[in-house]
């Protein structure tokens, strides 16, 4: 088996469509989008994603501003400069870009920005109601994930009612931005689903989980983890993942997924770069209108686009 190669930048083009038309309705409305992105110390993966959010932007006329913290920087400091962002009323929304120094505590900091500013859906509030399927903001990885699967399922002429009620969602990864939120996604869908750690892999399980997944999202964060002998056959794979592997030829960016190996084995798989990547750019700006629309009219939950 050769598995179908899932091209996340042409589903992109016309996610970008989508975006590029509730901007300028937005416009139209007198509503300006601004995006501010905070990173903290020279993280390679946070430079490449601030890289790719300012040129999205830049492409959509969505305003952007980043706020560069030095590593050593304390949480008092952070907390500050997310506070001035939140008291910014230029500001739409807010993405902290990870990872962080270790010394941090993240969920404070991800709790400190305002909750209608907080695009990531990172904040408790937020979180809390994606758990109770009342999504504020959908976290832009996850989101784009379900939306390059359900693409997927959509042009292969499956039944997507009958797919996710007869599938096993397994996601590998628990962070708060992407594994809790793509677990969340898959049972809003009435899907079966599983979620597993770093702790599975080091007591020598992880296989037997992702083995009897029908679909496997991978946001482990640990590069090229998932090889052939943790896929069974004829699974769908979506890798949002993305690591900077340094070696004699300089530093190359790779997946979770060893994509050469699990190619042979999955149904379907997305590849690094030009899977999830190119459609999680757009679903941040997705959610700046989305915040902007909100933040004029803070009576709605939710604005602009159906929540996936």
């Amino acid at each position: 088996m050769t598995a179908q190669v899932i091209d996340g930048r042409q589903l992109a083009d016309t996610l970008r469509a989508t975006v590029a038309e509730e901007v300028s309705a937005l416009a139209e409305d007198g509503i300006a989008c601004r995006l501010a992105t905070i990173s903290v110390g020279d993280d390679d993966h946070a430079k490449l994603y601030e890289r790719r959010i300012a040129a999205t932007a830049a492409d959509l006329h969505v305003g952007h501003t980043h706020v560069g913290l030095v590593h050593d920087v304390t949480q008092r400091d952070v907390i500050e400069a997310i506070t001035a962002v939140n008291d910014d009323p230029s500001i739409s929304g807010i993405l902290i870009l990870r990872p962080l120094p270790e010394h941090l505590d993240e969920a404070e900091l991800f709790a400190s920005i305002a909750p209608t500013k907080d695009i990531d859906g990172v904040h408790p509030e937020n979180l809390g109601l994606l758990a109770v399927g009342r999504p504020r903001f959908v976290s832009p990885t996850a989101a784009s994930a379900f939306h390059a699967l359900d693409e997927w399922i959509d042009q292969s002429g499956i039944n997507s009612r009958d797919f996710y009620h007869q599938s096993l969602v397994v996601v590998v990864g628990r962070s708060a931005n992407v594994g809790k939120p793509a677990l969340l996604l898959a049972l809003q869908r009435q899907a079966a689903a599983e979620s597993v750690d770093e702790w599975a892999s080091r007591h020598g399980q992880l296989g037997w989980h992702t083995r009897r997944a029908d679909v496997l999202i991978v946001a482990a964060g640990s590069p090229e983890l998932i090889r052939a002998e943790h896929v069974r056959e004829g699974t769908v794979v979506l890798d949002v993942g993305i690591s900077a592997v340094r070696d004699e030829t300089g530093t190359r960016f790779v997946g979770d997924v060893d994509f050469a190996q699990v190619r042979s084995r999955a149904r379907a798989v997305t590849p690094v770069p030009g899977g999830i990547g190119p459609l999680t750019d757009l679903w941040v700006m997705r959610n700046v209108a989305v915040a902007a629309r909100l933040n004029c009219s803070p009576t709605v939950m939710s604005a602009g686009f159906a929540i996936s």
